[in-house]
């Protein structure tokens, strides 16, 4: 059967369906990955004419991804249409109300080729474990998720030509993304890791948390590099320091049989001297570690994030020790913070002399119990449609000064950077008129802070850098960033027009119902 996975463009590839196209292609099936906004979107959709469309999405965009769907059901009215990610997973209520057929929580490889298996022969798809499907009559069969995978060297390689041949931007990086785990033995308050191991499986850190070998790691970066572009490796682990045996095989293998500079993120109470040499010698040029708060409340009784100030520090001076790029997690707006609090980790980021400040803005997302530590204070979010769809934009915490941490924030890598412009900002982040203008130059100076980075990469490749190339580098970034800016604003009006021309059409709008 042919299975169609449909997304935005995100700031990298998505692995999470190229792992669900594996499974599918080795099940079998064919399938297919559309990116959007693209004005030929209904007419590849009718040419490709699958019987199951995937999509993958967070809380934020979930009205927005519904919408597109509407859109898909009205082109092709008897696909299957299947919602998968962290919103499906955490809100699967949100199928209720929705355009879609079924949903995924969890982790989806098995679920996903027993579903498309079951619609292609036809069969009755409401008792596969991880799947929530609405039948014919509009009844939601609701299964329990089936034991986490133990082997993540079984699942396999991820598939990378689904995206790959649907998007050039990603082939053409010389950028990739790589994960070499599943799950975190962390819990943090704010983070969907604690919410699927304790809510969704109700298991411990012993099956959550699983890691491949270094062999299969080197395996796929191996593959990636022998068909596409390949000069650096992001590794997306939450912690790529867990495991002390693991990286001294990275460390030793790594640049003799890949030999690519790579970036990674620490655990800051888990960094070591040995860590970041290991690191270095590995071939990392930019280690990043979760300050998230200087308040020693905030950080470990609220986000419990179980670090000591000292040990954000030492681990800071152990990675510039190593001639490593210092990039920091920062997280503003928690429940219960003051303005002195926020503006005291900007100071933190300061001592530290971070090289790459990272800042969002902290959002209570469904499941997670900073959630209810919000709803507790009265501060929640009432609908998750009202969610905000970027994280480092707005915060989604009601309170009546939410503008001086939203432009703390987008003032945050700029002061870090520039010392001496922090008292100056605690008075410009009070002028709710110019959150605007903020926003720009905290857009800009991020790209500033990337090219920087692009630059100590290129040096770690051996080739040139230099003043000119800095400046040609960060005004490229900015004009084609701009321009998919734009393309996406055009296409994200005109898919709300569409929907909200079926919406028209829907009885409960005609009955004046809704």
């Amino acid at each position: 059967m042919r299975v169609l996975f449909v997304s935005t463009y995100l700031a990298q590839e998505p692995l999470g369906v190229m792992y669900l196209s594996a499974a599918l292609k080795a099940a079998g099936h064919e399938t297919k990955m559309l990116f959007v906004p693209d004005p030929s979107f209904p007419a590849k959709l009718k040419a490709y004419d699958p019987g199951v469309v995937c999509y993958s999405f967070t809380t934020g965009v979930h009205t927005a991804v519904d919408g597109l769907n509407k859109i898909v059901k009205r082109v092709l009215p008897d696909v299957v249409s299947v919602a998968g990610g962290a919103h499906a997973t955490v809100v699967p209520e949100f199928l209720e109300e929705s355009s879609f057929d079924a949903l995924c929580r969890g982790e989806g490889e098995a679920a996903i080729v027993e579903l498309v298996d079951a619609v292609e022969r036809g069969d009755d798809p409401c008792d596969i474990p991880n799947i929530w499907f609405k039948d014919a009559a509009g009844t939601i069969h609701r299964n329990e998720p089936r034991p986490l995978e133990p082997d993540l060297d079984g699942i396999g390689q991820c598939d990378r030509s689904l995206v790959y041949d649907a998007s050039a931007i990603y082939r053409n990086s010389d950028r990739k993304v790589i994960k070499t785990d599943r799950g975190c033995p962390m819990n943090c308050s704010f983070c969907f890791h604690h919410a699927w191991k304790t809510k969704v499986y109700k298991v411990g850190n012993n099956e959550y948390v699983r890691r491949r070998s270094v062999d299969h790691v080197i395996e796929e970066a191996l593959a990636i590099k022998a068909e596409y572009p390949l000069g650096f490796v992001h590794f997306l682990d939450d912690i790529f320091n867990v495991n002390n045996r693991w990286l001294e095989e990275f460390a030793e293998r790594w640049p003799k049989e890949v030999g690519l500079p790579f970036d990674a993120i620490l655990m800051a109470n888990m960094v070591t001297e040995k860590h970041t040499r290991l690191l270095k010698q590995a071939g990392c040029v930019y280690a990043r570690i979760a300050f998230e708060a200087a308040d020693d409340h905030m950080r470990n009784a609220v986000m419990r994030k179980n670090t000591t100030r000292a040990q954000l520090v030492r681990a800071a001076n152990l990675i510039k020790g190593a001639g490593l790029r210092l990039g920091s997690l920062n997280m503003l707006g928690g429940p219960g913070s003051t303005l002195d609090d926020e503006l005291a980790t900007v100071e933190l980021n300061i001592e530290c002399a971070v090289d790459h400040p990272l800042c969002s803005l902290l959002q209570p997302y469904p499941l997670t119990d900073i959630n209810d530590m919000t709803k507790e204070m009265g501060v929640a979010m009432d609908a998750w449609d009202e969610f905000p769809a970027l994280f480092n934009r707005t915060t989604s915490i009601s309170r009546p000064d939410r503008h001086h941490f939203e432009n703390l924030h987008k003032w945050f890598p700029i002061v870090v950077r520039n010392p001496k412009l922090l008292p100056f900002v605690r008075r410009a982040i009070r002028w709710r008129w110019l959150g605007r203008p903020y926003t720009w130059t905290y857009m800009l100076y991020s790209e500033w802070l990337v090219t920087e980075q692009n630059e100590l990469v290129r040096k770690a490749q051996g080739k040139g850098g230099g003043f000119l190339w800095r400046w040609h580098d960060f005004g490229r970034r900015v004009v084609t960033k701009g321009c998919l800016r734009f393309a996406t604003f055009v296409a994200g009006r005109g898919a709300a027009k569409w929907a909200a021309r079926l919406k028209i059409g829907d009885e409960r709008t005609v009955s004046h119902q809704d």
